[in-house]
C-alpha cells in the first residue's frame, strides 16, 4: 500500500515539474521572440532611415552641383532698357537671376536666364526653387533644389577698384558689373553649410567685353537671329 502510494506522488511530483518546466520554456521562448522582434523591426527602421539620408544626400549633393555649374557657367549677355545696356545678373539675400549657358534640361544647351528663389516651406522650413527661361521666351519651367533647411540665403563678394580686400554683400545693385564670387548659405539647426561658387567672367562691362575678344557680342547675334526667326514665321501665320 505505502509503495504504491509513494509511486502515485512521485509520479504525480515528476508530472508537476515537468509542466513547470514547459510553463518556463514556453514564457523564455515568448521573450525571445520579442526581443527578436523587436530587434529586427528596429533593425528596419535603421534601413529605412539609413536609406531616406542617402537619399536626402544624394539630392542635396546633385542640387548643389547644378547650381554651381550654372554659376560658374554664367554668360554675361545684356539687354536693353531705356537705351542702356545691361546684365542679366541680379541678386540679393533671397533672390539670385543670371544668364547661363547650362541649363537644368537642356545641359550645356543654348542661352538660359536661370532665376533662384528662397520661399517659406512647411513649418517654417525654407524652400530653394530654381526657374528657367530661353532667353526671348517667356515660358517658364520650374524645379526644387532645396527643401526642408532653417535658412537659405546667397552672398555676393564685392571688391571696390581702389581697394585690395573685398567684402560680402546680401544684395547686387550694379547692372553694370558681375561679382568675383557668389556664396550658397544651406543652414539647418546649428550646422551652417556655404558654398563659395567664382564666377569666371565678372568685372565692368567693358571689362568683359575686353577679355570675351567679340564671344559676348557673337553669343547675342544667336539670339537676335532666333528671336528674328521666330517673329518671321509669326507674320507667314
Amino acid at each position: 500500500m505505502n509503495s504504491s502510494r509513494n509511486s502515485r506522488t512521485s509520479t504525480i511530483n515528476s508530472l508537476g515539474f515537468t509542466l513547470l518546466e514547459l510553463i518556463i520554456s514556453i514564457t523564455l521562448l515568448g521573450i525571445i521572440v520579442i526581443i527578436t522582434v523587436g530587434a529586427m523591426r528596429l533593425g528596419v527602421r535603421s534601413v529605412d532611415s539609413g536609406e531616406k539620408k542617402i537619399e536626402s544626400l544624394e539630392r542635396i549633393k546633385a542640387s548643389l552641383n547644378i547650381v554651381e555649374s550654372q554659376i560658374q557657367s554664367e554668360i554675361p549677355l545684356t539687354y536693353d532698357e531705356d537705351g542702356v545696356k545691361k546684365y542679366f545678373f541680379k541678386g540679393d539675400r533671397e533672390s539670385l537671376q543670371f544668364s547661363t549657358n547650362y541649363s537644368i534640361w537642356g545641359g550645356q544647351k543654348g542661352y538660359v536666364i536661370v532665376t533662384y528663389r528662397v520661399e517659406s516651406g512647411d513649418q517654417g522650413k525654407q524652400v530653394l526653387y530654381a526657374s528657367e527661361n530661353i532667353v526671348g521666351i517667356e515660358e517658364k519651367r520650374d524645379a526644387k533644389l532645396f527643401d526642408a533647411f532653417d535658412k537659405i540665403y546667397f552672398e555676393y563678394f564685392y571688391r571696390d577698384p581702389t581697394e585690395e580686400q573685398g567684402k560680402w554683400i546680401e544684395q547686387w545693385t550694379d547692372d553694370t558689373t558681375i561679382p568675383e564670387k557668389v556664396r550658397l548659405h544651406i543652414i539647418n539647426k546649428t550646422k551652417d553649410f556655404s558654398m563659395i561658387i567664382p564666377v569666371r567672367v565678372q568685372g565692368t562691362m567693358s571689362q568683359i567685353a575686353t577679355k570675351s575678344t567679340g564671344k559676348k557680342s557673337s553669343a547675342e547675334n544667336r539670339i537676335q537671329e532666333k528671336q528674328e526667326k521666330r517673329e518671321k514665321s509669326k507674320k507667314q501665320r
